[in-house]
């Protein structure tokens, strides 16, 4: 008689640990969860991780980073990878996820030891020649009541800019081309020392009424008009609107704001918006000599602080990289500001074509500055016409 065919013991017990196993697994990762969770909690919100900590961290992480992460799931993104591009060190992310402390960028260690060194906060996006984290802009400026001081300048120079207006309105036949670009001076009274007089070496002594970065905006105007493309210079004294009304120098962005949006109003074709600038480091680290003569650096600063962040910096780094081109050396780079006391915004969320641009340093000459106005206005003036014919 034949037996009826029973399962082996061992096969059953098999399955039974199994199942065991998979049980108590599932219950372990359960009670890990909550236990994590329930340690990232218990000391408050001053030492927990919150979500702001995980998006800033996150911001700080290279796409090539996240293309390696999705590839992962999917191989086929890594193809797009640039040659010689490695994958992340888990230990490095997870160390700076830990200790909130940046293996590449030094200032995250010496951030809370040493007083002012938040002020060179920020971020290079690109970085020209020169730039690097001891040598990024500086927004600062004395009281201003300082500012406000009755300096002398040499006066020649407003008159060399009367002498251009003429020359362009003869050019031009008194027909100006239909103005698209906008162009202001948020920190209008940003002069420069060689022009004034007297042999002060105090950067807050390069203020003026006059004599200032707004001759730098208008000669952008005429250099832009030579070229065909008509713009829109505002020279009011913002500076002068802010002691009116007991505003302090960091409202400033207030007062530019009320003036590019009633252009913009009266002006639906405005497209491209310059706000110009001149830094506040010296002339080491803001000249360049281009084929025997001595230019002011230029560098491209972008708030990051509004939604069109990204597609203003894509239109800095397509300007940065065609100057690169032509006047090597000239531009320094693209660069966020990040660190406290700057203004994050710089009205750059009322348009997708709006930059900052710093023509050179308080040391340098106009002459330098209008050097580089003239190859800036050249680049422009290619990158413009180049999209008309696109569209």
């Amino acid at each position: 008689m034949k037996r009826p065919y029973r399962k082996p013991k061992n096969a059953l017990w098999n399955r039974t640990s199994s199942l065991r196993q998979y049980f108590f697994t599932s219950v372990l990762g359960v009670l890990s969860i909550f236990l994590i969770t329930a340690i990232m909690t218990a000391f408050g919100p001053g030492y927990s991780l919150t979500s702001a900590q995980l998006k800033g961290f996150s911001e700080h992480l290279t796409d090539e980073v996240f293309i390696y992460l999705m590839g992962t799931e999917n191989p086929y993104f890594t193809q797009e990878l640039p040659e010689g591009s490695e994958p992340p060190q888990v230990s490095s992310l997870v160390f700076e996820l830990a200790t909130s402390l940046d293996p590449d960028d030094p200032r995250s260690l010496l951030g809370q030891e040493l007083p002012g060194i938040g002020h060179f906060g920020g971020d290079i996006i690109v970085a020209g020649e020169g730039l690097d984290f001891t040598t990024m802009p500086v927004e600062s400026a004395p009281p201003m009541e300082v500012m406000m001081e009755e300096r002398e300048a040499a006066t020649e120079r407003l008159d060399e800019m009367d002498e251009m207006r003429e020359a362009i309105a003869e050019l031009t036949d008194g027909e100006e081309p239909d103005k698209m670009v906008h162009i202001i001076h948020s920190h209008n009274r940003e002069s420069f020392l060689p022009e004034l007089k007297g042999d002060s070496d105090n950067p807050d002594d390069a203020f003026h009424d006059s004599v200032n970065i707004t001759l730098a905006g208008e000669r952008l105007g005429q250099e832009l008009a030579k070229r065909g493309i008509g713009a829109d210079v505002d020279t009011s004294d913002i500076s002068s609107s802010l002691s009116e009304r007991g505003w302090q120098y960091g409202q400033s962005y207030d007062v530019s704001r009320e003036i590019v949006e009633e252009a913009m109003t009266e002006n639906d074709e405005l497209t491209f918006f310059f706000d110009v600038h001149r830094d506040s480091i010296r002339r080491e680290n803001t000249t360049a000599n281009i084929n025997g003569e001595d230019y002011a650096q230029t560098i491209f600063v972008i708030g990051t602080n509004n939604e069109n962040f990204e597609r203003n910096t894509l239109f800095a780094e397509e300007l940065h990289e065609r100057l690169q081109d032509q006047y090597y050396g000239l531009s320094r780079g693209v660069y966020a500001p990040e660190s406290a006391g700057t203004n994050g915004l710089y009205n750059q969320d009322l348009s997708e074509n709006s930059i900052i641009i710093e023509f050179g340093g308080v040391d340098n000459t106009l002459d330098e500055v209008y050097r580089s106005v003239e190859a800036f206005a050249e680049v422009f003036a290619e990158f413009y016409f180049e999209t008309q014919e696109e569209e």
